[in-house]
């Protein structure tokens, strides 16, 4: 298990539900990607409405299903993992907004009997 304390940084990649990758959902795509490079860890997050550089609100509602819902995924990791981020960003997201900061991380640690496949 990795250990990962004190100083380090978050990203936060602002999508919409429609983006793709590969014919895949970007967020889904990113969060496999991440996975395989072997950060730390990554969360995606479904908003309910949303507007961006077009200025468009899109928001849920019960006569659409989807009207591209606003998808954040945050990562938290070193700044060496973070160099890496930054060539995954520029080739696979080709419209959005990433932000990065630094975060002081107070814990970061698997819960009992977590391992690969929940034992």
């Amino acid at each position: 298990m990795r250990v990962l304390t004190g100083l380090q940084v978050l990203a936060r990649i602002f999508v919409g539900e429609s983006d793709l990758w590969n014919h895949r959902p970007l967020s889904e795509a990113l969060l496999e990607r991440l996975r395989r490079e072997g950060f730390a860890g990554a969360t995606v997050f479904h908003g309910v409405a949303g507007f961006g550089a077009h200025s468009v609100v899109h928001k849920a509602s019960i006569l659409d299903l989807s009207e591209d819902l606003p998808v954040v995924i945050e990562v938290v990791d070193t700044e060496e993992q973070m160099a890496k981020l930054e060539a995954i960003v520029d080739e696979m997201v080709t419209e959005g907004l990433v932000t990065m900061e630094k975060v002081r991380v107070l814990k970061y640690a698997p819960g009992k009997g977590q391992g690969p496949r929940g034992s």
